[in-house]
């Protein structure tokens, strides 16, 4: 076995109780229940933390917009709730949530992340995010301000989240049972920060975890994400289709940090990748069309843009013609298009363009394990990422396959580790212990 000292880390997307393909409910041996099943949440983070995966990534949502009559919505119980769930069952794996700058109070964001992270013993992280969608919003009987405004109050939560969990000094607890001190209140001090957008007093009267506090992470992109991910994040989430743009994100977020006075190692850079895994690419394919069975047509309007043909209805189940491929031109505007070609240019009939995930959200390797391990070990040893978040098609039997084929893989190429190191997520992570604001921050 060939042994890297740099290895990758993997940390697994937790979205519903079925997975990451829009008709997963309906997956053979999958419960339709699971949409509400903690049992199934912990069940998922059991078999990850087997697999000795870094963390769960659980986004949010926190509205409804898609039509339920045949898809089930993506994003569903509430993940700061899912986490205390899945904490207290599992030992060793971290576990990241999103939670909005925007429609959240910072004291109730510090308290109930510090919380979590006192109570998994040091695993948990906050993927601090604006919000933008108008939908979520409404929910809060608010409209969605602009975009310079909402970072300026992401900065101010963050920093005096940060303050908040700092509030609580580390060896302020006595616990000293002989004298009667409970604690030392010279080291548990308001914080009375007073930003344009939000303030608080403090302190938070929770002391440190195994970890001291939670990891920040982010997942917005452009100037204003990058100054974000760069003052503050420990890990960033990521949205990219080639090696080239993937390299070029990360090396951008690590001159953020530079640029804040960061070590530019402390920021890890996670890709996406949902791959399609069975024995043969044949297998795997179909596969993909069992679960996309009513989900695929409705994307093949989308797949006549990316390659600029039209595609009728009547051609899903029959290749594109030799017209048709000699006319096709990828949308300069989609990184997706040139993959939708190649693909389409083998001779798959449209559903299985489909169904080899050319419109999903990020790389979808299709194929053995080795497939997925392939795409993942080209990327980590161009320097691209620091590791993956991994979107599972159908929870109920992917995260296992994903943990006994792929991660076996990776561990005899000496590129992920096989045991965890440390007991924290930032253990898991190699960063630095952090408590309170980062004082080399200007």
């Amino acid at each position: 076995m060939t042994r890297q000292s740099r290895q990758m880390l993997i940390g697994l997307q937790l979205g519903n109780g079925y997975g990451s393909q829009p008709m997963s409910w309906r997956a053979p041996g999958v419960d339709p229940a699971n949409y509400t099943s903690f049992d199934a949440q912990v069940r998922y983070a059991q078999a990850a933390e087997r697999g000795k995966i870094q963390f769960f990534f659980l986004p949010d949502f926190a509205g409804l917009t898609s039509d339920v009559t045949n898809d089930s919505p993506q994003l569903t119980l509430e993940p700061l709730l899912t986490i205390a769930a899945a904490a207290r069952a599992t030992e060793r794996i971290g576990f990241v949530a999103t939670g909005s700058t925007t429609f959240t109070e910072p004291y109730n964001l510090a308290r109930q992340f510090k919380t979590l992270d006192v109570m998994s013993h040091g695993r948990v992280g906050w993927n601090a995010v604006t919000t933008s969608d108008p939908n979520v919003a409404a929910n809060y009987g608010a409209q969605i301000a602009p975009r310079p405004e909402r970072y300026q109050r992401a900065h101010e939560t963050i920093q005096i989240v940060q303050s908040l969990w700092g509030s609580w000094g580390e060896d302020a607890w006595l616990k000293d049972t002989e004298t009667g001190r409970f604690a030392d209140p010279d080291k548990i001090v308001p914080i009375n920060l007073q930003g344009q957008h939000v303030a608080s007093r403090g302190p938070l009267p929770i002391p440190p975890s195994e970890q001291g506090q939670p990891v920040i992470f982010s997942a917005g992109g452009g100037e204003y994400g990058l100054g974000l991910a760069g003052r503050y994040a420990g890990g960033v989430i990521g949205a990219t289709f080639s090696i080239e743009d993937a390299r070029a994100q990360r090396e951008s977020i690590r001159e953020a940090a530079r640029a804040a006075g960061r070590d530019p190692d402390e920021v890890k850079f996670f890709a996406g990748v949902m791959p399609a895994i069975a024995p043969s690419v044949r297998e795997a394919v179909d596969r993909r069309l069992r679960i996309g069975e009513y989900s695929l047509e409705k994307r093949l309007p989308y797949l006549g843009s990316m390659l600029g043909i039209p595609i009728e209805a009547s051609r899903l189940d029959r290749p594109l013609t030799p017209e048709q491929l000699s006319a096709a031109r990828p949308s300069p505007f989609d990184p997706r298009a040139p993959r939708a070609l190649e693909v389409a240019r083998e001779g798959w009939t449209v559903r299985e363009i489909l169904a080899h995930g050319v419109i999903d959200y990020h790389p979808t390797p299709v194929g053995p394990a080795s497939v997925t391990a392939d795409h993942m070990q080209e990327w980590f040893e161009a320097g691209a990422v620091d590791g993956f978040w991994v979107s599972v098609d159908v929870y109920e039997d992917g995260i296992d396959t994903f943990v006994d084929e792929v991660v076996p893989i990776l561990q005899e190429r000496g590129l992920f580790h096989t045991e965890y190191e440390g007991s924290t997520l930032r253990d898991h992570l190699g960063l630095p212990r952090q408590y309170g604001l980062d004082p080399r921050l200007h």
